[in-house]
């Protein structure tokens, strides 16, 4: 079982920076894949960015030239930088780690741009 704390969800200016963290615990193999997601209200989940175990990385165009993904020194973290924020941004994010053919997610971190 995998576990998966986010955090660092809040409530910035249009133009602001965020940076989420995910924490991941439990049985973790080597070989994996970590990303975030997001969801609004009303729509579904969506890929923002995802990271390999060997740091490859993946955005969506939503995510391209203003959010990075990176992993932590232990691995087992991922974080999102996320600059140049737009109101549309405001959603749950959500992080995710999928290893042998399993996806994990945690309960999500609220992040809210005003304008």
């Amino acid at each position: 079982q995998v576990q998966l704390v986010e955090s660092g969800g809040g409530v910035v200016q249009a133009g602001g920076s965020l940076r989420l963290s995910c924490a991941a615990s439990g049985t973790i193999f080597p070989d994996n894949v970590m990303g975030w997601y997001h969801q609004a209200p009303g729509n579904q989940r969506d890929l923002v960015a995802t990271i390999t175990s060997t740091g490859s990385t993946n955005y969506a165009d939503i995510a391209k030239g203003r959010f990075t993904i990176s992993r932590g020194d232990a691995k087992n973290t991922v974080y999102l930088q996320m600059n140049s924020l737009k109101p549309e941004d405001t959603a749950v994010y959500y992080c995710g780690l999928t290893q042998i053919n399993l996806h994990y997610r945690g309960k999500g971190t609220l992040v809210t741009v005003s304008s």
